[in-house]
């Protein structure tokens, strides 16, 4: 039941942060209101400020940052120059926070049992067994099975999508009024993201918690949101009904917005017609590069038809027990079997959990199957021993990992991080590796003047970027995204996915695409694997599985496609 008082009033909101003797402003002007029982989506772009805004709201704001004017009032007063103390008696009781990052807001020295139930006793919810209790049911309620022993568990021993619910259940561990939820679901696979939000949806009904949802999913807020808040270069630049906004935009930004989300259904037929269209040009460029392996005195390689198959491939964990000593198996992936089509993208795509990103890693040989095998180009990957021929065949198949801000040294130039591999595997002189980065980097689109930046300089759209020029730069065969785009808001994601579909057409690359989005993989996949629990359950061509799927489980993932209903019109 929604409230006909404000819960929260942001007026004139504005934020800035000290760089020297400059203040940057990074929120202008803001308004916006909540009441309570509301879902409200604040969307826009990295660095648009909608984080900045919900930081400023719970009194978190890193660094310098400092509110320089406006108002923020919650239940009539004026927080946004309250004591330290008020602040702390508002968080967790009265405004919970479900962090982006789990890796970096879960301590990897505690068990996540541990941690939940520090918030319980913090805010006074629970203690003791009671509390022990409570932590079990708010790690069912986040969906996580067998949450008694995931209670036990540290934040290491849980996959990201996991540990995210982890957060999601320490924010609504004392069933706060108001939850800032910043991008609390996008390490999340689309049917656990459907089970979060829907319980979002029932706190919101039933309790009258208000949500402040950060997101740069379009889907998603037409979805769950009752009212939409567009922020562009730190302005609120279009706000209203979610539907309305989405079936017609006003600002330049939004109509953008829109049109690049692949969630919405209006993109679709769009995205088929295109993809056919690189399909077939990177498919006549891989042949050509296959017919030349095949008749040169190739180190490595055969030019087969099938670049990459995987045969009966089995991996077994030993993970801990009910007992601190016991030891049992875990079949994270179970008699999988696939085969890659030179010029050709085939996703994998599944749950949390399903073992695709195992998958990868067994066909990047770093790291042994418990059986079967994984061939490239008729050469089991598993057999070769000698350091000469591992490196020739890392020459060939090149990774490009989630995280732009993990996958590169921060204490590495742009050059050094893309020359790095070159270097390693002795390819060309100093001046011929200093040209080959240029041409990389005009590959990827970025200017040769970012040759002398360093990573935390860059975007993190840049950063995949140079991610995927450093993966080009042996001039691999084949390439292996592991939610390559996962942590991209939807422009940046859009261009990366144009970037990498331009780049199959030119060089005739090989792409084996690990996802747990599917609203992506019509813009980029010609083939689809799906997983559950470590096993194939359907495999076809894209629009075989998405126009009539076989399995139950695939309409499951289709059905949880925020958005998928959605027509926008032409």
């Amino acid at each position: 039941m929604k409230g006909t008082e404000p819960l929260l009033k942001v007026e004139n909101l504005s934020v800035g942060f000290t760089a020297g003797k400059q203040v940057l402003t990074a929120v202008d002007q803001a308004n916006l209101t909540i009441y309570p029982g509301q879902t409200i989506a604040i969307v826009g772009e990295s660095g648009s400020g909608k984080s900045t805004l919900a930081h400023a709201v719970i009194g978190l704001l890193p660094g310098t940052g400092r509110v320089l004017g406006g108002e923020i009032q919650f239940e009539g007063t004026d927080i946004s120059r309250s004591s330290r103390s008020k602040i702390l008696a508002l968080r967790g009781s009265e405004i919970g926070l479900v962090p982006q990052d789990p890796m970096s807001n879960l301590n990897p020295l505690w068990k996540v049992g541990f941690q939940i139930k520090e918030a319980l006793v913090a805010n006074g919810v629970a203690s003791g067994h009671a509390a022990d209790k409570r932590v079990i049911e708010l790690l069912e309620e986040a969906g996580l099975p067998d949450a008694e022993r995931r209670a036990r568990q540290y934040p290491h021993e849980f996959s990201g999508g996991m540990r995210q619910r982890a957060l999601i259940a320490m924010g609504l561990a004392a069933r706060p009024k108001l939850l800032i939820a910043d991008e609390p679901t996008s390490a999340l696979d689309v049917t656990v993201q459907k089970q979060i939000l829907d319980h979002l949806d029932q706190l919101t009904d039933t309790l009258g918690v208000a949500v402040m949802l950060i997101t740069h999913d379009l889907g998603l807020a037409a979805e769950r949101a009752d009212h939409l808040v567009v922020m562009y270069r730190g302005r609120i630049v279009e706000s209203g009904p979610a539907r309305d906004i989405l079936q017609s935009p006003e600002h330049p930004y939004t109509k953008r917005l829109v049109s690049k989300a692949p969630s919405l259904a209006s993109q679709r037929l769009s995205s088929v017609r295109a993809r056919a269209e690189v399909r077939e040009q990177a498919v006549q460029t891989a042949a050509e590069i296959a017919e030349e392996v095949a008749q040169s005195d190739a180190e490595f390689g055969e030019g087969r038809n099938d670049i990459i198959v995987a045969e009966n491939l089995t991996k077994i964990f030993k993970l801990r027990g009910a007992k601190p000593w016991q030891k049992v198996d875990f079949a994270a992936v179970d008699d999988v079997s696939f085969s890659l089509r030179r010029g050709t993208t085939t996703a994998i795509v599944g749950e949390s959990g399903s073992g695709k990103s195992t998958v990868a890693r067994m066909v990047l040989d770093l790291l042994p199957p418990s059986s079967g095998r994984v061939l490239f180009d008729g050469r089991d990957v598993n057999e070769l021993k000698s350091k000469s021929e591992r490196l020739r065949l890392r020459r060939q198949m090149q990774p490009v990992f989630q995280n732009p801000y993990a996958s590169l040294d921060p204490l590495y130039s742009i050059y050094q991080s893309i020359e790095e591999p070159l270097r390693t595997h002795d390819v060309g002189t100093k001046k011929e590796r200093e040209t080959r980065v240029r041409d990389l980097l005009d590959k990827v689109s970025l200017p040769t003047t970012v040759m002398s930046r360093y990573p935390g300089e860059l975007s993190g759209g840049q950063r995949q970027r140079v991610a995927i020029a450093r993966a080009l730069a042996l001039e691999p065969e084949v390439v292996i995204c592991d939610e390559a785009v996962s942590a991209l808001d939807v422009l940046v994601q859009a261009q990366i996915l144009e970037l990498l579909n331009d780049l199959q057409a030119e060089l005739g690359l090989s792409y084996l695409f690990i996802t747990h989005d599917l609203a992506v993989v019509r813009q980029i996949a010609d083939n689809v694997i799906v997983m559950q629990d470590g096993k194939v359950v359907e495999s076809a061509a894209v629009s075989e599985v998405f126009d009539n799927p076989q399995k139950d489980y695939t309409r499951k993932l289709l059905d949880a496609i925020p958005g998928a209903s959605i027509e926008l019109g032409a």
